[in-house]
């Protein structure tokens, strides 16, 4: 639709021209150069004239060529972010309070640097991105043989993704050690009389679900306890109550004929042991439902039930008892990434890079036996 063609017969009003460099130093009164040096935070010039020009440039609109800053720094500042863990189910990553919280840590982040994020799909094919001018791209969690780290790697795109990327060309990586971070928890649990831990956790080949397990099992070969595990085959709170409620039933081949959750195989024996005294849930869900599941099935929590979540839910602490929780800290996971991102992108470090960020037991009353353990 043309102007003239608008409803009513009236003719929009003409898009005022873009302000320029120029602009913004004849309305300053400065010389252009000066102008640029203020907005660039470049020069010797003083407090006061930097804050004339950034206050003239604010009321005048005026904006940088984005255009003209890329050609002269090789870059277009822009990241994509995909969350492969959720190829099945594109975009609802942001349903989950970790994923919600990692991302906008990210981009707020990225954006204090200079950068921008562009979301991606889960599952993306190269024909999404292809096109696209990003510096680098963000793979948070991915499952094991990711296609699009393959790809991306094979473009010449760094990657910053989870440990699975160590040592690869291109490839830095900040992650969590799954492993200990479970281990600590069985071992608080265990400080408070428990025996019989029961772990729930996604069926995903992430390096983190699959690191959970590997420490959950190893845990329970030390202290001689029986294994109970139940994978979670769909996101969001309803799989996972169910997983919850199936495990405290005693659900599951307690002879060892039920699927492994990671990788194939059977589950250990141990179902016969009793009903498990305390639950591990590594799969996200909502801490309140959680213990809504527990008492349904007859559980006094924390009586004769320790429950931990792995959550950054904040109904974790208002919830009756209040819920302790591993919390994986997904913005200071975010804070680590982009400092790592910056420095291989601007630093020219293209030797492989990685951190591990430690995570946090908070202890609540749901994990605290009332007479001490």
């Amino acid at each position: 639709m043309t102007e003239a063609a608008r409803p009513g017969g009236h003719a929009s009003p003409p898009f005022p021209p873009r302000v320029r460099l120029v602009d913004v130093a004849r309305e300053a009164g400065l010389s252009k150069t000066t102008v640029s040096a203020a907005l660039n935070g470049t020069g010797r010039l003083s407090p006061a004239v930097r804050e004339r020009v950034r206050e003239t440039a604010r009321r005048m609109g005026y904006r940088p060529n984005a255009t003209a800053r890329q050609l002269r720094a090789g870059r277009a500042r822009l990241i994509g972010y995909v969350v492969g863990e959720f190829a099945g189910a594109p975009w609802t990553f942001l349903e989950s309070p970790y994923f919600a919280q990692l991302t906008s840590a990210t981009a707020a982040a990225a954006l204090r640097r200079g950068y921008a994020l562009v979301l991606l799909p889960s599952g993306s094919l190269q024909q999404e991105w292809g096109d696209l001018p990003l510096d680098a791209v963000i793979v948070a969690d991915p499952v094991a043989d990711d296609r699009i780290v393959e790809d991306l790697l094979a473009a010449r795109i760094p990657v910053f993704s989870d440990r699975s990327v160590e040592g690869r060309p291109g490839a830095h990586w900040v992650d969590v050690d799954a492993e200990r971070a479970v281990r600590e928890v069985l071992d608080h649990l265990a400080a408070q009389g428990a025996r019989r831990p029961a772990l729930v956790l996604p069926d995903s080949t992430t390096g983190f679900h699959a690191g959970a397990l590997a420490g959950y099992r190893d845990w329970c070969a030390e202290h001689g306890a029986p294994e109970r595990t139940e994978p979670v085959g769909e996101i969001g709170n309803g799989p996972v109550v169910r997983a919850v409620e199936a495990v405290l039933a005693g659900g599951g081949d307690p002879a060892g004929g039920a699927p492994d959750p990671v990788g194939g195989g059977t589950r250990p024996s141990g179902a016969a042991a009793g009903r498990p005294d305390a639950l591990l849930v590594v799969a996200e869900a909502s801490p309140p439902l959680v213990l809504d599941a527990a008492r349904r099935h007859g559980y006094d929590v924390p009586g004769d039930l320790l429950v931990v979540c792995v959550s950054e839910d904040e109904t974790a602490a208002h919830t009756v008892p209040p819920v302790t929780t591993l919390s994986l800290r997904p913005r200071e996971i975010a804070e680590a990434g982009i400092e790592l991102l910056v420095a291989a992108l601007e630093q020219g470090r293209e030797e492989p890079s990685g951190v591990l960020v430690p995570t946090c037991l908070e202890v609540r009353a749901s994990s605290l036996r009332p007479d001490g353990g």
